[in-house]
């Protein structure tokens, strides 16, 4: 019995390295051709999508005043877009679910309004901009207030909290988390 339960342990632990490569193979990549399997909390992450008007607002924290979706859930932007080009597709736009609408978005309290924009995504669909920039929420952030995403480099460039200036605000007191 006991060589028997140390190949078992032996094959769950290789099963285990081969998962982990997957995923780290598929975040590392530009993820628009990934089909690696996203945890249950992903399935679950809410709709960024709106069939109405997306407005975008500001909230103040620890890292200072920063955009956020009409939740009050941070936005971010990715350093690795181009100006008004959205590069997170597949895995990427999973982690990082964008911010989009089907209409022009609405400037909320502390927004410049003529720095709201949209861009056309590779899937067709139109995610708000501001100052040029390509908005995301972060998956883990799932209330008012949380930016466990500020700072990441998750798929191989940092995040950053957008100021109501359209800067980056590249200063962190969250600990990023990892993929």
């Amino acid at each position: 019995m006991g060589s028997f339960n140390k190949a078992k342990m032996r094959v769950g632990g290789l099963a285990g390295v081969v998962a982990v490569a997957l995923v780290v193979a598929a975040c590392g990549g530009s993820g628009s051709g990934s089909s690696a399997s996203v945890s249950s909390a992903a399935k679950s992450a809410p709709v960024s999508s709106a069939t109405g008007k997306v407005s975008v607002g500001t909230a103040t924290g620890s890292d200072g005043k920063y955009l956020v979706g009409a939740d009050g859930r941070a936005l971010y932007l990715w350093v690795a877009d181009g100006t008004g080009k959205s590069v997170c597709a597949g895995a990427c736009a999973k982690f990082w679910p964008p911010l989009t609408t089907q209409s022009a978005p609405v400037a909320a309290n502390g927004v410049t309004g003529s720095q709201l924009g949209t861009t056309t995504r590779s899937d067709g669909a139109k995610q708000v901009t501001y100052d040029g920039h390509p908005l995301y929420y972060f998956l883990e952030d799932t209330a008012k207030g949380s930016v466990k995403g500020q700072g990441s480099d998750n798929f191989g460039a940092k995040w950053w909290l957008v100021a109501p200036s359209g800067t980056a605000i590249t200063k962190s007191s969250a600990v990023p988390t990892g993929y």
